[in-house]
This record gives C-alpha cells, sequence and structure tokens, in this order.
C-alpha cells in the first residue's frame, strides 16, 4: 500500500486538500487499490482558510517518515494565518526529511513557499502562485522559478494556483501507481484524458 501525508497548515485551503483526498481515495475504491492518505499538522485541530475546523490524523511529531510514500501540502491564505504554520521549522524539518529519504513531495499555489523555505529547492526549478509578489518570495528560496502551471523537478511537483490542483494530485497519483491508473481514476471522476 502507497500512504501520502497531507500536510495541513492553518489557513490552509480546503479546495486544495480535498483534491488529494478524493483522488487518493478514488483510488483506494476504485483504481488499483493502492493508496492510502492520512493528515497531520502542528497540532490534532487545524483551522482552514475561512475558519473551518478539521481534526487531523496526526500531529506532525508523529510522523515516522519511513510509513510514507509522498508529501502532498496545499496552499492557504495569509489572513487565516497561513505562513505562521508553513514558515514553522517543524514544518521545514519535515519537509527536509521527505527530500531526503527521496520521497515525492507534491504541492499547490503556495504551498510550493514552505517547500521553497525548506531548501530542498534551491538551485532547482519551482512555480508558484502566479503573481509577481509570491514569485519573488519563492525567488528569494534559491528557486529558478518558472511561470508554467506545473512543474516537476527531481521528484518535487509545484504548481501556480488552485486551477491546478486536481492536475497535480493525478500527477501525484500517477507517481505513486502508473500513468494509466491515474488516467483511469481522471476519467472516472469526470475529468478529460490528457495525452
Amino acid at each position: 500500500m502507497k500512504k501520502a501525508l497531507l500536510l495541513l497548515a492553518d489557513g490552509f485551503e480546503t479546495f486544495e486538500a480535498s483534491v488529494f483526498i478524493d483522488v487518493i481515495g478514488w483510488n483506494l475504491v476504485y483504481g488499483d487499490n493502492s493508496t492510502e492518505l492520512f493528515t497531520c499538522g502542528l497540532r490534532k485541530e487545524v483551522k482552514s482558510s475561512f475558519n473551518q475546523r478539521f481534526i487531523v490524523d496526526y500531529r506532525i511529531d508523529e510522523i515516522d517518515i519511513e510509513f510514507y510514500d509522498a508529501l502532498a501540502i496545499p496552499g492557504g491564505f495569509e489572513v487565516y494565518g497561513f505562513y505562521k504554520d508553513a514558515y514553522d521549522n517543524t514544518f521545514s524539518d519535515l519537509i527536509r526529511a521527505f527530500k531526503s529519504n527521496n520521497k515525492i513531495i507534491a504541492s499547490i499555489c503556495v504551498g510550493a513557499l514552505p517547500v521553497g523555505k525548506s531548501g530542498i529547492l534551491n538551485g532547482k526549478n519551482g512555480t508558484v502562485y502566479n503573481s509577481p509578489i509570491r514569485r519573488e518570495e519563492l525567488k528569494g528560496f534559491g528557486v529558478n522559478v518558472i511561470h508554467q502551471p506545473i512543474v516537476v523537478d527531481d521528484n518535487i511537483i509545484t504548481s501556480w494556483n488552485p486551477s491546478t490542483a486536481i492536475d497535480v494530485a493525478l500527477l501525484l497519483l500517477e507517481k505513486l501507481t502508473t500513468k494509466i491508473n491515474a488516467d483511469k481514476i481522471r476519467k472516472l471522476m469526470g475529468f478529460e484524458v490528457k495525452d
């Protein structure tokens, strides 16, 4: 069984988190039945953007990296405290641990910023929410910012806004399983299969 860990900061965007939950879950039920998803945060209760409350499966300090194959990071809203958690050293340590164990890391929108802050994108290609402020912020972490919807470099997926969310989640599924399987889930979920 391939296991993905969804890393949630206070202020995370629910839509961006939900695509990972749904794609991994659809695969568990209707795909090759090989994936599971678990959630974690700094605290057991995490608030999303717009202040909905969520109880995560684990606190970050309870995570055993060896148990997981991938890390998924949705973006969030600064006005709801996203960067307070996302830029916490505990987040950076977890991201670096996944990278040092050569595991897949997939982020959506400003979820690329804590990845950049961790240092694992230094000298690599990436993208982020397509505003000049966020691109400069990512560039400040030593990232070669590419202005395109999804960028993959060294098993690290970054993307530029919520419209890329389903494609990032399906790309993560493809990397965990196969393209044929990911395309099957894409089609079952009603999305157009891409070449």
